[in-house]
């Protein structure tokens, strides 16, 4: 079967790697022709017109960095609506919101075809390898249709129920990643200033019980100063709003997120959208006068785990 991928930005190339590496039959798509050279020189094949991508293809991902790319791709003029046949399947992969995944796999569904929100979760590091987790929301008969598939690109794949969960449950786990990283910011900043050594800080925080995945990714960039975790501050905000929107509509009063968004709006204005999340510390060192690093720290995260068959996570099975 073919697979058409739309999006070979910073998570969605190695996602559409994974895939390449494995052996399927890959036709891409994006704005970045460079990108696209790149994966025909391995042996994709490429359309430009999202239409003629989905007359070739049995599945169609999606991964691209807003609602509003995702919506041109699937309803524009020349989208893959246009042409995709019965009992094919969207696979969006964007981080978005529930309700627009919701509303565009109405659309799918009544031309007989299927959609399934599957964002992906764990850093580029580990979509680079084929060892991050996949959230899929769907239903379950399409689930064990695309598993396959999900298992090429990741390590861990949690069926989550009805289409448009997977989205929920990735804002919300976004939303506690970041919230860890102002913290650790905060902490790193603080022994700084309180003249610790940082290695032997960094170190204390990964075997205690203030350790998180955070720490132990986006705290050595910090500390080597490239602050490079190819994810960026307008992607946060994105994330945060749409969590914020989640937890509105829920009916939940939320007192740390507001105080987030206020944070990065704020890093966002002075550094820009487009710097890299981690440097939200820069907030911390421009008003302390300090600059936190240390020597010995890698510029960027490397999956140093190998690659292995991905499988369905339950809660029967859940597997480290």
């Amino acid at each position: 079967m073919q697979i058409g991928f739309v999006g070979l930005g910073n998570v969605g190339g190695k996602l559409a790697g994974s895939l390449l590496r494995n052996g399927a039959s890959l036709i891409v798509s994006d704005l970045d022709a460079e990108k696209v050279s790149e994966f025909t020189a391995r042996g994709a094949g490429s359309s430009a017109v999202p239409a003629d991508m989905a007359r070739q293809c049995g599945i169609v991902i999606t991964c691209l960095p807003n609602p509003q790319a995702s919506a041109s791709v699937v309803e524009g003029p020349d989208g893959l609506l246009k042409g995709f046949r019965r009992d094919a399947v969207w696979c969006e992969m964007s981080t978005t919101d529930e309700r627009e995944v919701q509303r565009l796999g109405k659309a799918f569904s009544a031309i007989g075809a299927h959609a399934v929100d599957c964002p992906v979760s764990g850093g580029c590091h580990r979509a680079a390898t084929g060892n991050i987790s996949i959230f899929a929301g769907c239903d379950r008969p399409v689930f064990e249709r695309i598993l396959p598939l999900l298992t090429m690109m990741g390590r861990r794949i949690l069926h989550t129920g009805r289409l448009g969960s997977a989205s929920q449950l990735k804002v919300l786990t976004n939303y506690l990643a970041t919230a860890n990283l102002v913290s650790v910011c905060e902490a790193l900043t603080t022994a700084t200033k309180a003249g610790l050594d940082m290695k032997t800080t960094y170190e204390a925080i990964r075997i205690s019980s203030g350790n998180s995945f955070v720490h132990e990714t986006e705290g050595q960039v910090i500390l080597n100063g490239s602050r490079d975790i190819s994810f960026t501050m307008d992607l946060v905000v994105k994330d945060l709003s749409l969590f914020s929107e989640l937890a509105e509509r829920s009916g939940v009063n939320l007192d740390l997120a507001p105080m987030l968004l206020e944070i990065f709006h704020d890093a966002e204005e002075r550094y820009g959208s487009r710097e890299w999340s981690p440097n939200v510390i820069r907030r911390l060192e421009d008003a302390t006068g300090c600059r936190v690093s240390a020597p010995g720290f890698p510029a960027e995260i490397e999956d140093d785990e190998p690659e292995i068959p991905g499988y369905e996570v339950t809660m029967d099975h859940p597997r480290a």
